[in-house]
């Protein structure tokens, strides 16, 4: 295990440096172009940062949850749209797959996957059904041995890019059961996308509705290939999602904690440092505590998960997981808020880093699950036991 813990922080070292040396200096072309450069892109795919979670017998890295967790915390000490590119391959686009699907499917699709080849995105969310995943309307009605999907997907990460999604649609009744995961190449006719979504913040990821026009798939491309098992699929892939999202809501407190020191040590005001200032320090030290809090939180909820058996949901590390999901970025709004308070005017000047940052990371706090819905897992969790 030292030659695997060994080989992990080499790679970690190289990320690090890649962050330093490469995207943190390409930040200012994010904002300004709204788009990440083909070669940054590729050179990611060469570095294999598309495989991260995907174990290495289908041509991954196979990193465990905690690993997971170090990358996205050095992920979000920069721009999100670099980590956006590969997020959903790592994550949500994938994960379905991996533990939900068959054999075939797993050999057919996740190399390509893990080598960038493929983009996966992932479909669930619809114009009436987001917090409410169960509610979703879409359709897929059976055809002989093809499924015809009609409906509406929004708001779908990576869509612009993806060679194939993830797609939840209701093959059966109302409710939960009634939801089946389909894999649905992009080049499906019928298939088509909507004009690019233009948001507050996290400039160069992309998002927009998919439409599904009497769009045909075979019946073997539902994942596991059984029908009906569609939102136990979506539900089991959230906790790694979750927790992957709160080790990177700590990095990015983390840069805009940077941030702020440095601009506290050079910015002076009445004949001193601002940072000799007590209340100045005192917004500091807050951030500092709660960010320390956040990445414990997210560290020991990993090892919970890494502990448990691989494939299987485990109630107390889902509660976990959306407690850390829920303080992790409720934290980084906060702390984004000081690091403009500290910068003053300057902070809400565009071309200053954490003005950028605090607009980021407002999205952090809706995606993988509202805070509110995590509040209702805790709560509801906490009564069961």
């Amino acid at each position: 295990m030292a030659s695997d813990q060994d080989s992990f922080e080499l790679m970690l070292s190289t990320i690090q440096d890649f962050i330093s040396q490469r995207l943190v200096p390409a930040e200012n072309i994010i904002e300004e172009n709204d788009e990440v450069p083909a070669d940054i892109i590729e050179e990611m795919k060469t570095m294999g940062l598309f495989g991260l979670s995907i174990p290495e017998e289908y041509g991954g890295i196979g990193l465990s949850m905690a690993q997971e967790c170090e990358v996205a915390f050095k992920f979000g000490q920069t721009a999100l749209a670099f980590r956006s590119v590969f997020g959903t391959n790592v994550g949500i686009g994938s994960q379905g797959i991996l533990m939900d699907g068959t054999e075939e499917q797993k050999c057919e699709i996740l190399p390509r996957v893990a080598s960038g080849e493929l983009i996966m995105s992932f479909a669930l969310t619809e114009p009436d059904a987001g917090s409410d995943a169960a509610a979703l309307k879409m359709r897929a009605e059976l055809d002989n041995d093809h499924y015809v999907l009609n409906g509406t997907k929004r708001f779908i990460t990576n869509a612009t890019r993806a060679g194939a999604f993830t797609l939840m649609a209701r093959t059966g009744g109302p409710g939960a059961g009634g939801i089946t995961a389909f894999i649905v190449p992009a080049s499906t006719p019928g298939l088509s996308l909507g004009k690019a979504d233009k948001k507050m913040g996290q400039r160069g990821t992309k998002t927009c509705d998919v439409f599904l026009d009497n769009a045909r798939v075979p019946a073997a491309s539902i994942i596991g290939g059984v029908p009906g098992m569609g939102f136990k699929t979506a539900m089991k892939v959230l906790d790694r999602g979750r927790l992957h999202v709160s080790a990177l809501a700590c990095g990015v407190a983390q840069r805009v904690l940077n941030e702020s020191v440095a601009y506290a040590r050079e910015r002076r005001q009445f004949g001193q440092r601002i940072g000799d200032f007590q209340l100045i320090q005192a917004m500091l030290a807050d951030s500092q505590a709660e960010l320390y809090a956040g990445w414990s939180m997210v560290q020991d909820c990993a090892r919970r998960y890494d502990a448990k058996p691989a494939g299987k949901t485990n109630p107390d590390v889902s509660m976990r997981a959306s407690c850390a999901k829920m303080f992790c970025t409720e934290m980084v709004g906060r702390v984004a808020d000081r690091g403009v308070q500290v910068h003053g005017g300057s902070g809400y000047m565009n071309e200053t880093k954490v003005e950028r940052f605090y607009r980021d990371v407002r999205l952090l706090r809706l995606y993988e699950g509202t805070t509110q819905i995590q509040q209702i897992i805790i709560g509801r969790a906490l009564l069961r036991e």
